[in-house]
């Protein structure tokens, strides 16, 4: 008789499998399921060296798939950058003391760079002028919590050879004050970038593995036991198989190559690695590129102007922008599709989505495939009209649930109160039969899934801003969004997703029971236990 490496005993476990939607006790060897039953029913299972673990009645659920992050920007930046969301600065002074003291201590030509911003929670931008005061004659980066727009001082800009007279790149902005024309410290999109590949160009391999093996922690505490990395870089692909091998790799990764690159998608195309390619720890998923941009940023392609107060050097009447030609996104999306790589691009705004849609119709006409997975990430605003052509497509909407709880109100805000109606339509889409998917895009949002479980079951941001209550889902529905349907987006569906036997033995036991308390508590759940693989790889 073999003997299970791991038993739970004494829970209420929902499977999410419709035949068998709820066990006392699960039974996992070589890290696998290899038994679901009553505890009398696995207790055959124990032997002396099971490690059996007594859930006092708790609610364990499968393991969650965060199916759109960035671990690896994170983990460049969680060592010696700042962290300046509003739970770690409140207001404008304090991120300008924040600045002074820090750069005060730093050495002479040392970066500031800070990550999360989010000005609408704390004061607004600040000037050029304040950034230069406080950072004491060094250079100074700060991201936005979206990743998609940045402030640099004149330090910065000098190290950059960026004047007010330097021409636009393609795709981004420097943004100039209308009345002066000066620099006003707001650079957005590839210009962003710019002062990005400047701040992390010595990072290291072994950098982003020890950054990682902190970010994963935060991850597993929440019960989230594997992730699609958006956007992966080839040093982060470095980095996960380092770990891999190293026995330092707690979750499961799946690597959607990077766009942004240089050569990688090109070049995994030249290798034939398809998506699949890999083990059950670390595995591609797929090709990503990012045509479309931030809403809370105001840089998300819609086809109606932006409403409310707009930022200095906004540009009038402004729609957003887009970050590729139609014809050369189309022959990438095109090669990488017939390939064998499913394909992800960002869509926001409803002009967005449109724009990726377009990129998909011509690449399946190139070279159809029914059962291809297609995935427009972020996926937000989504009107009739775009349903229509996510249904008719195929195509996954691949919903940035994390936005709605830390950015609902600036998206409120930037679009306007009636716009909530076609935010994140996930009633609309489960109801059509479109594949939905949901993802934190952390660091941009909080790692924690509970907080877009949350917002998707009551339909409120953070701060209680109304977000369309029709669109409203069930607890057990978004659940299954952030594990069935996580799993599916990377083919995965065979191996996790729900706790079968035969699946993979990953499981959250959770402090209370998700699918009974009443909706304000979901974002209050936390994990009591991560298992991933049949291994306890963190405990509360």
């Amino acid at each position: 008789m073999i003997h299970a490496d791991l038993v739970l005993q004494s829970g209420r476990i929902a499977t999410l499998d419709p035949r068998r939607p709820e066990v006392s006790a699960l039974a996992a060897w070589g890290g696998r399921i290899v038994a679901l039953g009553t505890d009398d029913e696995i207790a055959r299972w124990i032997g002396r060296q099971t490690e059996v673990i007594d859930l006092a009645d708790r609610r364990a659920v499968p393991g969650l798939v965060d199916s759109h992050c960035h671990p690896d920007g994170h983990a460049a930046r969680i060592a010696n950058w700042h962290e300046v969301d509003p739970a770690h600065v409140g207001s404008r002074d304090e991120l300008l003391k924040l600045i002074d003291k820090a750069t005060r201590a730093a050495r002479p030509g040392a970066w500031f760079a800070g990550y999360r911003l989010n000005e609408r929670r704390s004061g607004g931008y600040p000037s050029l002028a304040e950034l230069d005061r406080a950072a004491n004659g060094r250079p100074l980066f700060i991201l936005r919590t979206d990743g998609h727009i940045g402030l640099a001082n004149s330090a910065a800009f000098k190290l950059c050879d960026v004047t007010r007279d330097t021409p636009d790149p393609p795709f981004g902005r420097f943004d100039h004050d209308p009345a002066t024309g000066e620099l006003t410290g707001l650079v957005r999109e590839t210009a962003a970038h710019l002062f990005l590949e400047e701040v992390h160009r010595h990072d290291t391999v072994e950098d982003v593995a020890a950054g990682l093996e902190r970010v994963f922690q935060q991850y597993l505490s929440h019960g989230i036991t594997s992730l699609h990395n958006s956007l992966t870089s080839s040093r982060a692909i470095q980095a996960y198989q380092i770990m891999r091998a190293t026995g330092r790799l707690h979750l499961r990764v799946g690597v959607i190559l990077s766009g942004r690159e240089r050569g990688l998608i090109e070049s995994a195309i030249r290798a034939g690695i398809r998506t699949g390619f890999g083990d059950e720890w670390v595995r591609v998923v797929g090709a990503e590129w990012c045509p479309d941009c931030s809403t809370s940023g105001r840089t998300a392609a819609y086809y109606e102007p932006y409403v409310g107060a707009p930022v200095l050097g906004e540009p009038p009447d402004n729609t957003g922008m887009l970050l590729y030609e139609a014809e050369d996104l189309k022959a990438r999306v095109t090669e990488a599709h017939k390939a064998g790589l499913i394909v992800c691009l960002d869509g926001v705004g409803d002009r967005g989505i449109d724009f990726c849609l377009d990129m998909f119709e011509a690449a399946l006409a190139a070279h159809p495939v029914a059962d291809h997975r297609m995935r427009v990430e972020h996926c937000c605003y989504v009107t009739p009209k775009q349903q229509a052509r996510l249904k008719k497509l195929g195509v996954i909407d691949s919903s940035a649930t994390g936005f709605m709880y830390d950015l609902g109100e600036a998206y409120a805000a930037n679009r306007g109160a009636a716009a909530m109606r076609w935010m994140w339509p996930h009633r609309t889409l489960l109801d059509e039969g479109v594949v939905v998917a949901g993802h934190s895009d952390a660091a941009v949002c909080q790692i924690n899934p509970w907080v877009a479980l949350y917002a998707m079951v009551n339909r409120k941001s953070e701060t209680g801003v109304a977000l369309g209550a029709e669109e409203a889902v069930t607890i057990e529905e978004a659940l299954r969004c952030y594990a069935i349907t996580g799993a599916y987006l990377g083919r995965e569906e065979a191996i996790k997703g729900t706790l079968e036997i035969g699946k993979l033995a990953d499981v959250a036991v959770l402090d209370r029971d998700v699918l009974s308390i009443p909706s304000e508590e979901i974002r209050e759940v936390r994990a009591d236990v991560t298992i991933v693989g049949g291994a306890v790889k963190y405990r509360r």
